[in-house]
């Protein structure tokens, strides 16, 4: 792990200098989930808690304005309980962050998947969502806002990869403003479908090239990629606003996670964070 500055982007062959660590500072495993996406930290963290080298701390979600709790209401099937017990595993995997634990209690993740998959909702795997896409685990999702928002609450946040909404849902309350792109067509007007009832004043859907970003819109104090690519685009690295933070997995069948800050007009640090897979990130429009 390193948080030499370096100037960007950086080859794959720049990210196997070093050991990947997780955040306690021992390796990560190896993870044997066959899911789509996952972070193989899950399993380590998971053991440190066991061992008692993790103190749990306790959860209580502060109130979030919105409409999620009236869209919960339309799907009885799923308990809240179920999405209160998934927090305190996320608090149990190292997630601290409050408003980031309170925004993962307050989305009900089971409304932005197909009925078949309700009762996996809160299960900690990601779940397909059709064209080839998954819905993120709910750990990954967790670890990578806290990770961006570093305990503030964001002005603009950029989204790549909207997949069905999930994700800007919990975005629209640690940050004032969301952009979330999507590439695939169907997948952007299921994601519209989704968010709609919500009513959610703060997300902007676009359809278009994520790898493009939205540099109308620049610049993001957050960027959060859904898809991982061999480096991350330099028109991206340029949207972010100085000490902005980029989060997105880097890398082909090996994959990390890294965080990417902006330290000057042309310079940005980066950290190597823990393994983890996503789908690629892909050029162009579907």
């Amino acid at each position: 792990m390193t948080d030499k500055a370096r100037r960007f982007p950086l080859s794959l062959s720049a990210l196997s200098q070093k050991p990947l660590q997780s955040s306690y500072g021992k390796s990560s495993p190896a993870n044997a989930i066959a899911t789509p996406q996952t972070a193989t930290k899950n399993s380590a963290q998971n053991s440190q808690y066991r061992a008692g080298r993790v103190t749990p701390v306790a959860v209580v979600p502060k109130p979030v304005a919105g409409n999620f709790a009236a869209g919960a209401r339309s799907a009885p099937l799923v308990p809240d309980s179920l999405r209160r017990a998934m927090v305190v595993r996320l608090v149990r995997q190292g997630i601290t962050d409050q408003a980031v634990l309170s925004a993962m209690e307050a989305v009900p993740r089971h409304l932005f998947m197909e009925p078949g998959f309700s009762g996996q909702a809160y299960v900690d795997a990601s779940i397909p969502i059709g064209y080839q896409q998954t819905i993120s685990q709910p750990y990954i999702v967790a670890r990578m806002l806290e990770i961006m928002c570093n305990g503030r609450t964001l002005d603009r946040v950029l989204e790549i990869g909207t997949g069905c909404g999930y994700q800007a849902s919990v975005l629209s309350l640690v940050a004032k403003e969301v952009f979330s792109i999507e590439r695939i067509k169907p997948l952007h007007e299921l994601a519209k479908t989704n968010l709609r009832p919500l009513r959610i004043a703060n997300i902007r859907l676009h359809y278009g090239d994520g790898m493009l970003g939205l540099p109308q819109a620049a610049p993001f104090d957050g960027i959060i990629l859904a898809a991982a690519g061999l480096e991350v685009p330099r028109i991206l690295l340029e949207q972010l606003a100085l000490g902005g933070r980029l989060v997105a997995p880097i890398g082909a069948r090996q994959q990390e996670l890294q965080l990417i800050e902006r330290i000057s007009k042309s310079e940005w640090s980066r950290v190597a964070l823990e393994p983890c897979h996503f789908v690629p990130l892909r050029p162009g429009t579907a």
